[in-house]
């Protein structure tokens, strides 16, 4: 999957930014430490005798841990740069709570350290498209989010048509995307969460009679980002900065349960969560290690493991019709993969913003 933000020349150094996975267009930054008690009542699909009111509660932070995050938050200083914005707005696509949806979007002047609303005729974006666009007219920005879940071409490059049974990728080319990304400034890349759905099937750009070989998840993300790496290696490193993000694997407790009816972060120094997938690991640091320089690594995997309790759980909607049996159990259909909004993944948007 890849994000990137662009610029149009001009006097104005403009910035724009691309957010992650699993996640979402842009967020909203906020810090987690100072969350209050919030209350909601739970979704329809949720049975009668699950439905209490959700609850987010202040973590149990370390009386420095506030201040630490604190100061990557762009939003929260008072250096200042002089004519670069990066806006954020809500991606209209996610569940939100009733505290969380607004009828405008806001924007962190983080070269400022102050917050703002970018004016509705202002602002444009192209929802459920394969390149979805963000635009801020008054600071000449774009923001973009390219929906590439296997980096290379593949028969799941359908933002919405995308469920199927067999994946299909051609290991060797990324032509369908790299197109979009050779303007762009900044760009953000992530990939692992489609890669643990089975095997794949090989279809070789040199090929004419279409799929032959299969090939397991870890063997064909490696062969995908080498193509990628490829592409890497021949950009222009002086005019763009490349991010890789790390995975951020599925939460589960052994045969203890999962993510449902978490509440409180995992209080352990030094945790390891027994989903995170050391061999998947292992290969994308020997395929960014040959690209030297011209690509940083955002390591979020161990940090969000922490997070058991920001899983959306069974307060989601889902795809697909939830049968009696499940709805009877709900830690068999509880979401532990996805994150929550607000959440995690402003974290991993504040240590973003202090690499750029």
């Amino acid at each position: 999957m890849m994000q990137r933000w662009t610029r149009r020349r001009s006097h104005f150094q403009l910035l724009a930014f691309i957010l992650l996975g699993v996640i979402v267009l842009t967020t909203i930054l906020h810090n987690e430490s100072s969350i209050q008690l919030i209350h909601e009542d739970p979704p329809s699909h949720v049975p009668h005798r699950y439905k209490t009111p959700i609850t987010y509660i202040k973590p149990n932070l370390a009386s420095h841990s506030a201040e630490s995050l604190d100061r990557f938050s762009r939003c929260n200083s008072t250096r200042e740069y002089s004519g670069k914005r990066i806006g954020w707005g809500d991606d209209p696509r996610q569940e939100e709570s009733g505290n969380r949806r607004r009828e405008s979007l806001e924007r962190c002047d983080v070269f400022s350290g102050k917050w703002s609303v970018i004016p509705a005729d202002k602002r444009s974006m192209s929802p459920n498209a394969h390149l979805t666009i963000f635009r801020a007219e008054e600071y000449n920005a774009t923001v973009e989010f390219l929906w590439a879940p296997l980096l290379v071409d593949s028969n799941s490059d359908d933002p919405v048509n995308h469920r199927l049974d067999q994946r299909i990728i051609r290991p060797d080319s990324v032509l369908r995307h790299s197109s979009k990304w050779d303007h762009a400034d900044i760009l953000v890349f992530n990939t692992y969460l489609w890669w643990r759905q089975g095997p794949v099937k090989l279809s070789w750009s040199s090929e004419q009679n279409g799929a032959c070989e299969e090939i397991d998840g870890l063997g064909g993300m490696e062969l995908a980002m080498g193509a990628w790496a490829d592409w890497v290696a021949k950009a222009n490193s002086l005019n763009k900065k490349i991010f890789f993000v790390t995975m951020s694997r599925e939460w589960a407790n052994g045969s203890n349960g999962n993510c449902y009816s978490e509440k409180v972060p995992i209080d352990l120094d030094g945790y390891w969560g027994s989903g995170s997938d050391l061999p998947t690991m292992r290969m994308v640091d020997r395929v960014i290690a040959k690209l030297g320089s011209k690509v940083s690594v955002l390591n979020i995997t161990q940090l969000s493991e922490y997070r058991k309790d920001g899983h959306p759980s069974i307060y989601r909607k889902f795809w697909e019709t939830l049968r009696p049996e499940q709805l009877s159990n709900p830690k068999t259909y509880s979401d532990c993969i996805h994150w929550c909004l607000p959440g995690v993944p402003d974290v991993w948007n504040e240590l973003l913003f202090h690499f750029l």
